[in-house]
């Protein structure tokens, strides 16, 4: 007779390296936080400091 295969040990370790990545990214926000780094790319830019004038659309369009 085939030994069953051990499901619960695959569920298990499977469910330890979720916590484990969940955690390291804890971690690296909590790090980022204490630096003062920003999470996000370039500062955006607003139209104006690009040389585009403001405009008023009028309501009926």
């Amino acid at each position: 007779m085939a030994r069953k295969p051990n499901y619960d040990f695959e569920k298990r370790r499977k469910e330890l390296d979720r916590k484990a990545k969940k955690d390291a990214r804890r971690e690296e926000k909590q790090a980022r936080k204490e630096n003062g780094e920003a999470g996000g790319g370039p500062p955006i830019a607003s139209l104006e400091s690009l040389g585009f004038e403001p405009r008023v659309i009028p309501e009926g369009e």
